[in-house]
Parts: structure tokens; C-alpha cells; sequence
């Protein structure tokens, strides 16, 4: 059910952005993200603590700086927050 909620809700924006007469970059390449492998690094004190691959999309927490997405590697779900970078892994 989420799954279908969040594809309706990525095919309204799109259908948003298309209609007022294209999207920025950005935009255009959260879209293309969406469902796409991540790999995602966390850093404290500048210094890589932990690094992982996603199985898809990394979710924000709500009312929260968190992360969450499910490990390639485990298939367990991970929840991390602070110092993170998020690169999207070429399809």
C-alpha cells in the first residue's frame, strides 16, 4: 500500500513538473532516483565511520535528520542520522 502511495505521489510530481514547462536538474534526477540503489557513507569527525548499499530508495524519518533503507549486503533495515553523504549507484 505505501508502495503504491509513494508512486502515485512521484507521478503527480512529475506530471507537475512536465506541465509548468520542465523541472530543475535536481528534480529531474531525484526523480530518476527513485527505487535506484544508493550507497550511502557516514562520517564523524570528517573520518568514514560506516558505508553501505542500499536495496533501493534511502527514506527520510519523519521530524527528524534520519535516514532509513535496507542493507543489500544483510537485508536488514538500517536507521542512521548525522554525517551522512548519499551517492545514487549507476543503473
Amino acid at each position: 500500500m505505501r508502495s503504491l502511495l509513494l508512486a502515485a505521489s512521484c507521478a503527480t510530481g512529475l506530471a507537475l513538473c512536465l506541465g509548468l514547462g520542465g523541472c530543475s536538474n535536481a528534480t529531474q534526477s531525484k526523480i530518476n532516483a527513485w527505487g535506484v540503489p544508493h550507497h550511502i557513507k557516514q562520517f564523524s569527525g570528517g573520518r568514514l565511520v560506516q558505508e553501505w548499499d542500499s536495496t533501493g530508495a534511502v527514506s527520510n524519518e519523519e521530524k527528524s535528520d534520519g535516514k532509513y533503507f535496507q542493507d543489500a549486503a544483510t537485508g536488514k533495515l538500517v536507521a542512521v542520522s548525522g554525517d551522512l553523504q548519499i551517492t545514487v549507484n549507476q543503473r
